[in-house]
């Protein structure tokens, strides 16, 4: 009997030992407010737990971040190079051709996509231009030239030499058809 509570009271403080050794690791969690009471941290899983739409009267929850799509991202990152030269064949991160920027712009947002614009007409899915959402791949005159619709009708695009990277309305060029990734 001695020995068991011997063995019992060595693995209770080794337990504790190792408690107190290791590193604490840090829950994440988000500042709910009750109104009249105050705001504490919530951990994330108790929040999570929480079904969507449901509403706890008198208490704040914090409210999650969209989540940005894919093509989104890569709109972003298209836009973030307005004004960056053109250069034949360059695939960024200074200067662009219409497929390199198609391309750069969906490896920052972590898609890999063909290199070239007749490539990018013939892979993703196709969309019709009625149901565009940015990052969308448009092609023009026939699958030579590619840009991503940003919204409101727009491309953002590497046109040609001595043009930096800029927006156009997709209608100042023929469309040859547009793909989502």
């Amino acid at each position: 009997m001695a020995i068991k509570q011997l063995v019992a009271a060595g693995a209770v403080g080794a337990a504790t030992l190792s408690v107190l050794l290791l590193p604490a690791t840090t829950a994440a969690a988000a500042p709910v407010t009750v109104p009249g009471v105050g705001t504490f941290d919530v951990p994330d899983q108790v929040i999570g737990a929480i079904p969507p739409g449901v509403q706890i009267p008198g208490i704040e929850l914090p409210v999650a971040p969209q989540q940005q799509s894919v093509g989104q991202r890569a709109a972003d990152a298209a836009m973030s190079k307005v004004g960056a030269p053109y250069s034949y064949g360059a695939s960024g991160p200074n200067s662009f051709d219409c497929s390199g920027l198609v391309k750069w712009a969906y490896q920052q947002a972590g898609r890999e996509l063909p290199r070239t614009s007749y490539e990018q007409l013939d892979a993703g899915a196709p969309v019709s231009m009625d149901a565009l959402q940015p990052g969308d791949v448009v092609s023009f005159y026939g699958g030579s030239h590619s840009g991503l619709y940003v919204g409101d009708g727009n491309v953002v695009h590497a046109s040609t030499y001595g043009q930096p990277v800029k927006v156009a309305p997709i209608s100042s060029m023929p469309v040859a058809g547009a793909r989502r990734y």
